[in-house]
């Protein structure tokens, strides 16, 4: 379309991570185009490092012509490959104006009804006066003898007919002609390149025969030549009365005539030719031969036999290359392995040779009755031909048979003196006549057209299936130029020629030349001309076949036919499949996926191959399917001879008139001249006007509206300035005169305001006498003309009777016009506009959708009466939103929406949104607007009611605030939306929201830390789920922070009017843990808050989530489920070490982060047995050391309120707590058989299965990720310590009754020897430090736990130990830390997620579908008992992944690279699953092989977290 385009490749999720190379033959710049020569792409990466979610190579396209591109990756060269196909920009007029493909209106002209070349500005002025702006010329080289436009005798010369007695025009003179035509009449000239045959009379065919299908370079036709000479005998006989004795006279009249063809080809022909002879064995002498070899039996090693034939049992025969009768042969190899004799014997070998003579002679019968089907075929088609020939009424009813017309046409070429058939058939052995004989071209109906029919393998000439065009002979143009040099070299000079003077080509009988024919010619030709045109009109009755030629050639338009609907409305549906978007369509980024596309159409309402429409249909429907067809938003166009009402094809091989001349002033009378009166030439100009008015003016929105049998409403509309074109045709496919047409036309409905009827128009019958053939000029009928008038007010149609403007709602005009003299045969063009009222408001909307993209400038109006909220751009009213208030904007799932007493909105027929924020609407319209699926129940809403439109306002209107007045700006918007025409609603709601959006994402990561807003989209899409994560709830979800506090945000409570504090509290997934008591737990937290608030640079509200839980220590404890800290129950033995965790990264990246330890925190339980109180702070420091004190000295105790009331499924024993420090070897450990005190917490439920109470992974003992995590936080502190920052070195405990001092330099030293002794599994069976070698079923791992109640628990491969290797590498040695990663990374399902428990053959607890409804007796399922236990967890793989790397690192460059790849596609298909999940979220878990768990949550905030952190450390 005149712009350049930019052609991305991106990487699927399969292919990142990989080495990829792309490969295209688009040249580089400044080179030529090679269709052999490739080159690569090379890579860019806009944010450098993390991931391959942006990484594209580019090309810039701005030559026309079709290109490949493929790409391998690792040792495959081709992965996958495919087309581009770039459109050629058409150039005209003096001034070199572009023309638009959709403006394109085409007439075809036969050339050689043009006469002499002084005479053709005159003939073809009646294109240029028609309205027309391309002209298709037929071949203009020298013609055959046939006289077919299509049948060239020779492709170089200009037909000499062109030149008037004493001139000799050149191809010069016709260049001249051509650029005449462009420049003073702004007219393109295209003609067709027929390269699959040549005339029979071409000179140089008879020099080279060797570029035809002869019977010395292709033997294989020999059988089917000798048949073809044995039916032109038959020809002669019937012409000479010879078969009259058999009732067969030469004028064939009837059944019983063809019933005496098929006697004489049966009884006289067949029998004569034997043609079954071609195909068998010469049984006598192949039996000898095997009987010669088997008397020299001595010398024949069967052994050696088998390895010849592969040992394969069987006979085999060999084709005879050169095809003479009972040429065949015998493989004897085959023969000797397959018919081995039991001895030496004379009788075996005797023996032998019989059952060899017997197998043959069934191959020979098997060749007769194959044969014997194939003649009766060829009786078949013969026949058929006779019958199509000689008796239809459709056909040319030849007469009786003559050596001119024969039976059949022939299919061979014959250039000698007539002799008998068997003097003929003496000449297939003399090659210097043999290779005369040439096979004709034709077509095969329902043939492959990937496949040549002249080619061995196929059948066609010997079954006479080829309806054959007795004037050419088919062209072998073998695989590449050096099979046959002189016919390349010719057809190649053909091309250049027509490519020097021509804008384009059109591919003549496209489908059955052979595509690297085309390919190659058509390269040539571009080398010519640039931007080349390609047409092809194709027959393969395939969608995809058609793709295949479209791809390989470039061919930028594809010929259809009008003629092929048999009723309007199919006519209609032609017109909306063609071209365009539908009416209202969504606008679409510009940077966007490239989807697969039907190539761009050239519809014509007739093509000159078609058959007569006025014979077909009737003279009245010429204008009303014409109109049908120029209102297509495609190339349109017509063959001459149409329009002047010419009432019978103009037959490409028989037509030798002239066409008339353009004269003004020319008399309806005069035969030889045309002019705005003739035939329908009048209506055609102002269609023709009209298609390019609306192509040029982008009126690119198609909408068909079948009004009744007759009549098709075509509605053109412009996106940008909503003017539409609704032509209105009735179509006369009878003739109104004889068929009985419906008085009444229903009235029809206009949106809009209709500003004029830009033209009326009907055929209708005019006194200049009836239509007689001229003999000098292709006549049309003179009984018809137009009645047209152009650009009139609706009050002065003469169509419509009257128009009522009724109206439809407060915003939409409809006009309801009834028809008075729609009469069949006639048209009307409305141009219609919005009411100018909606005019206005649709240009003020893209007025100020301005600021999002420049793309709606075109159609703005500046605002008259602007509101004050709208004069600021949204922009910077949202730069005042914090990031919890971006939670808030963008997302809130339904609970917690219902907390604040609304709810997401739901549309009855369809479905709930995911949230009430922004997102929810932005991944819905995120599957509609690519596919303008404005069926859809979203659209539907949309136009019946402003619901949506409201509720997105007004949600954020009664917030108040900056988000209230973001709400403002929409509510202003909305404001003018909702005057606007329906049908526009949802495509224009959809570009006030994506603006409101993107600002959004904008001004959220520029809010966050530089990693992400230097980051990739996969990382800005991660750190999208801190917004969704962490918000402030309408009731404050933490415990108060101190008052000493700076920086605390407070808001005032709604219904006291007192001022409290609103924090942001993380919830620990959607939609299940978002709201209420149930939205904040400490594990969960501290799991996330790296990732989602440390990495993204929430640094105030991480402080105060640290500091806000450290408030609630209890027992040396952080609490599992928070509840506001008054509900906490305490019955997890991990959070407090993710707690402390994150306060070490809180010091590491936060700029000053070790000031957090002097932090005041409010304790709320300065006891254990206190009740929650508010007044007693001590700085974080203090809340850290009395943690570790407390494990040190050991924690017990039983949970508050024990029993059903906290929890209806748990054991007694269950609510007591242990939490203590090993004094050997300085591990945590605790808990027991009846709770789990880890992140693996699932409890049993289900009575039925008798798991009530029984947790499903207690990990008692010392759990792996809890020692590390320990191991860390001493480490840490022992570092402080040394540097100052923490007061304390040492913990006094209460032991047999003396107090002791334990330092955490002794703590932090225990672990580290420890370590490794008791958690590796080494590879030694005798190493002494194993306790349980019979329970170790897999060596060179790291241990689950150490000391559990059941032993065989520690054992389990679960991911938890890469937990300890992030957080405390030093207790790995790096070889056994990396071999132990590669252990899990086989045995642990990587694809999506992590399993965490090894699967092996003895474990009968792993199961992987969790579902928490389910109730059976089967315990290791029921009521969801396998949380933990096989359905696929997602965040263990990030420090799987970072362990990884940590270590990769240390083994060096090719061992990091290589873990840097298989991170990347890892991730890759993270990132395809939050990229396509419309909660914009990572999920908690999937079932196992990662499908969808309905219990799981959709978004889980340490799911997003893990991944951020994973692309943090690349």
């Amino acid at each position: 379309s005149g712009h350049r385009f930019e052609l991305q490749f991106r990487l699927g999720p399969t292919l990142q991570g990989k080495h990829v190379r792309v490969q295209t033959n688009y040249p580089a710049p400044g080179e030529h185009f090679d269709r052999h020569t490739f080159r690569a792409l090379d890579w860019h990466n806009p944010t450098g490092r993390e991931d391959d979610s942006d990484k594209f190579c580019s090309l810039d396209l701005q030559i026309a012509g079709s290109y490949q591109y493929n790409f391998g990756h690792g040792h495959e060269e081709k992965s996958g490959g495919g087309y581009v196909v770039v459109d050629p920009v058409l150039r005209a007029g003096a001034d070199n104006h572009h023309v638009h493909l959709d403006c394109i209106t085409i007439q075809t002209y036969l050339s050689k009804c043009l006469g002499h070349l002084d005479d053709w500005p005159d003939r073809l002025r009646v294109a240029k006066e028609s309205g027309y702006n391309m002209i298709h010329f037929t071949p203009l080289q020298t013609l055959g003898k046939s006289r077919s436009c299509y049948s060239l005798a020779d492709q170089l010369s200009l037909n000499p007919e062109f030149s008037p007695p004493g001139k000799n025009y050149t191809w010069t003179d016709v260049g001249e002609l051509v650029q005449k035509l462009k420049k003073e009449w702004n007219m393109i000239c295209i003609t067709d390149v027929v390269y699959n045959h040549t005339a029979t009379n071409s000179p140089w065919i008879k020099e080279h025969p060797e570029c035809g299908y002869n019977l010395v370079n292709s033997p294989h036709l020999r059988p089917a030549w000798v048949l073809d000479r044995a039916i032109w005998h038959m020809t002669c006989n019937m012409a000479d009365a010879k078969y009259a004795a058999n009732g067969l006279p030469a004028q064939v009249q009837n059944e019983g005539h063809l019933n005496a063809i098929r006697d004489v080809l049966w009884g006289q022909v067949f029998p004569k030719i034997k043609l079954w002879e071609f195909f068998q064995v010469r049984i006598e002498s192949a039996v000898e031969e095997f009987r010669d070899l088997l008397a020299d039996g001595e010398s024949i090693q069967l052994s050696a036999v088998c390895t010849k034939t592969g040992g394969k049992q069987g006979l085999k025969i060999i084709q005879d290359p050169k095809f003479r009768r009972f040429g065949n042969e015998v493989d004897m190899d085959s023969a000797l392995e397959t018919f081995v004799p039991h001895s030496h014997s004379t009788q075996a070998i005797l023996e032998a040779c019989n059952r060899l003579w017997g197998r043959l002679e069934e191959i020979n019968k098997e060749q007769y009755q194959q044969m014997i089907q194939h003649q009766e075929k060829a009786s078949n088609c013969i026949v058929g031909n006779v019958v199509y020939e000689r008796l239809a009424d459709h056909g040319p009813k030849l007469g009786p048979v003559t050596r001119k017309d024969p039976i059949v046409p022939r299919y061979f070429t014959f250039p000698f003196e007539e002799t008998s058939l068997e003097d003929d058939l003496k000449m297939t052995d003399q090659p210097d006549k043999a290779c005369h004989f040439l096979a004709h071209n034709g077509w095969v109906m329902g043939d492959d057209p990937l496949r040549n029919f002249a080619e061995p393998g196929s059948n066609v000439y010997i079954r006479r299936e080829l309806i054959c065009w007795g004037d050419s002979v088919k062209l072998r143009y073998g695989d590449k130029p050096d099979d046959c040099p002189y016919l390349w070299t010719h057809m190649q000079k053909y091309t250049e020629i027509t490519a020097k003077h021509f804008a384009g080509v059109r591919l003549d009988n496209c489908h059955s030349t052979p595509l690297h024919v085309a390919e190659y010619m058509l390269d040539v030709a571009r080398v010519a001309m640039p931007s080349l045109y390609v047409v092809a009109e194709l027959f393969t009755g395939s969608e995809d076949l058609d793709n295949v030629f479209v791809n390989k050639l470039g061919i930028t338009s594809l010929i259809r036919e009008a003629m092929s609907a048999g009723d309007s409305h199919e006519e209609g549906r032609l017109v909306y499949r063609y071209g365009g978007e539908p009416v209202g369509a969504f606008v679409q980024p510009s940077l966007r996926p490239l989807v697969p596309s039907i190539a761009h159409a050239m519809f014509l309402d007739v093509t000159h191959d078609n058959e007569c429409p006025i014979q077909l249909r009737s003279a009245y429907d010429s204008l009303p399917s014409s109109a049908i067809v120029s209102m297509a938003c495609c190339c349109s166009g017509s063959t001459r001879g149409y329009d002047e009402m010419v009432p019978h094809q103009i037959s490409v091989v028989k037509e030798e008139r002239f066409y008339p001349k353009w004269n003004p002033d020319a008399k309806a009378s005069s035969p030889g001249e045309v002019n705005l009166k003739t035939g329908i030439i009048a209506g055609k100009l102002a269609l023709n006007k009209m298609h390019q008015d609306l192509a040029s003016k982008g009126f690119n929105q198609v909408y068909v509206d079948q009004v009744d049998e007759d009549v098709v409403a075509v509605t053109r509309h412009c996106p940008s300035t909503h003017q539409s074109v609704v032509a209105v045709c009735r179509t006369a496919f009878h003739n109104p005169k004889h068929h009985q047409y419906r008085k009444e036309v229903p009235p029809m409905f206009i949106p809009g305001k209709i500003d004029e009827v830009v033209l009326e128009a009907r055929v209708i019958d005019r006194q200049a006498g009836t239509y007689k053939k001229c003999e000098k000029y292709i006549n049309g009928m003179p009984e018809y003309t137009v009645e047209i008038k152009e650009h009139i007010q609706l009050k002065d149609s003469g169509v419509v009777k009257h128009a009522g403007v009724t109206s439809k709602g407060s915003s939409e005009f409809v006009q309801e016009i009834v028809f008075e003299r729609l009469t069949p045969g006639s048209v009307i063009a409305f141009r219609v506009s919005l009411d100018p009222r909606a005019q206005e408001l649709v240009g003020v909307i893209r007025h100020h959708l301005i600021q999002f993209s420049p793309k709606y400038k075109l159609g703005s109006l500046p605002d008259q009466h602007t509101p004050t909220i709208l004069e600021t751009p949204l922009a910077q009213i949202m730069s005042k939103l914090t990031l919890a208030d971006m939670n808030m904007l963008l997302f809130r799932c339904d609970s917690e929406e219902q907390e604040e007493g609304g709810g997401c909105y739901n549309i009855p027929s369809w479905t709930s949104f995911k949230y009430g924020g922004l997102q929810a609407l932005m991944s819905v319209m995120a599957d509609i607007r690519p596919k303008n699926d404005l069926g859809h129940p979203v659209c539907d809403n949309l136009r019946q009611g402003d619901w949506m439109i409201d509720y997105v306002s007004n949600r954020l209107v009664s917030r108040g605030g900056a988000l209230g007045e973001v709400g403002k700006w929409l509510e202003g918007m909305f404001h003018y939306l909702k005057h606007i025409p329906r049908y526009l609603i949802p495509c224009y709601f959809d570009a006030i929201l994506v603006g409101a959006y993107t600002t959004a994402l904008d001004i959220t990561f520029n809010k966050m830390s530089c990693f992400v807003q230097n980051g990739s989209t996969f990382v800005k899409l991660l750190a999208l789920g801190s917004v969704q994560m962490c918000g402030v709830g309408s009731f404050p979800a933490l415990p108060p922070l101190s008052l000493a506090l700076p920086d605390v945000p407070y808001r005032l409570d709604k219904d006291t009017g007192k001022k409290e504090q609103c924090c942001v509290s993380l919830a620990a997934g959607l939609p299940h843990f978002s709201s209420g008591i149930f939205r904040c737990w400490g594990r969960d937290t501290f799991i996330a808050l790296r990732g989602l608030m440390l990495v993204t640079g929430r640094h105030l509200e991480a402080r105060n989530i640290i500091l806000a839980f450290a408030g609630t220590l209890r027992h040396g404890l952080i609490p599992n489920l928070l509840g506001e800290g008054i509900s906490a129950r305490y019955n997890c033995r991990d959070a407090v070490w993710w707690w402390l965790q994150c306060i070490q990264d809180y010091c590491t990246l936060v700029p000053e982060g070790t000031a957090v330890l002097h932090c005041p925190v409010v304790r709320m339980y300065p006891h254990d047995d206190s009740e929650p109180h508010f007044s007693f702070t001590q700085p974080l420091c203090d809340v850290i050391h009395e943690a570790m004190t407390r494990h040190m000295q050991g924690i017990d105790f039983r949970e508050r309120n024990a029993g059903p009331n906290i929890d209806m499924h748990m054991k007694d024993e269950g609510f007591n707590v242990v939490a203590k420090v090993n004094r050997y070897t300085g591990f945590v450990y605790g808990g027991n058989r009846f709770n789990c005190g880890t992140w693996m917490d699932k409890m049993g439920e289900s009575d039925k299965a008798r798991n009530k109470g029984m947790p499903a992974t207690p990990r008692d003992g010392s759990a792996v990720e809890m020692v590390g995590l320990c191991k860390s936080a001493v480490r840490w502190l022992v570092e402080l310590h040394k540097k100052g920052l923490f007061p304390h070195s040492s913990m006094k405990i209460h032991r047999d009754g003396k107090e002791l001092k334990v330092s955490y330099e002794d703590w932090n030293h225990k672990i580290q020897v420890n370590f490794e002794k008791n958690f590796y599994v080494s590879h030694d069976e005798k190493d002494p430090d194993e306790k349980h070698p019979d329970l170790v079923h897999k060596r060179g791992i790291y241990k689950d736990s150490h000391g559990a109640s059941s032993p065989w628990c520690d054992y389990q491969l679960r991911p938890n130990f890469c937990i300890a290797m992030v957080v405390a590498p030093e207790l790995f040695t790096v070889e056994r830390a990396w071999k132990a990663l590669e252990v899990a990374e086989k045995k642990l399902p990587l694809h999506l997620l992590i399993h965490f428990l090894y699967i092996f053959s003895c474990d009968m607890v792993y199961c992987g579908v969790y579902d928490n409804a389910l109730d059976n007796d089967n315990y290791n399922v029921a009521r969801g008992f396998n949380y933990h236990q096989g359905p696929e967890w997602l965040w263990p793989i990030g420090y799987f992944l970072r362990a990884k790397l940590y270590f990769a690192k240390k083994l060096g460059k090719e061992t990091y690279d290589q873990t840097v790849y298989l991170v990347k596609s890892i991730l890759s298909q993270h990132y395809v699953h939050l990229e396509r999940s419309s909660w914009k979220g990572l999920p908690e878990l999937t079932n196992e092989n990662g499908q969808n768990c309905p219990f799981s949550c959709e978004s889980q905030a340490w799911s997003i977290s893990t991944v951020l952190e994973v692309l943090h450390d690349m």
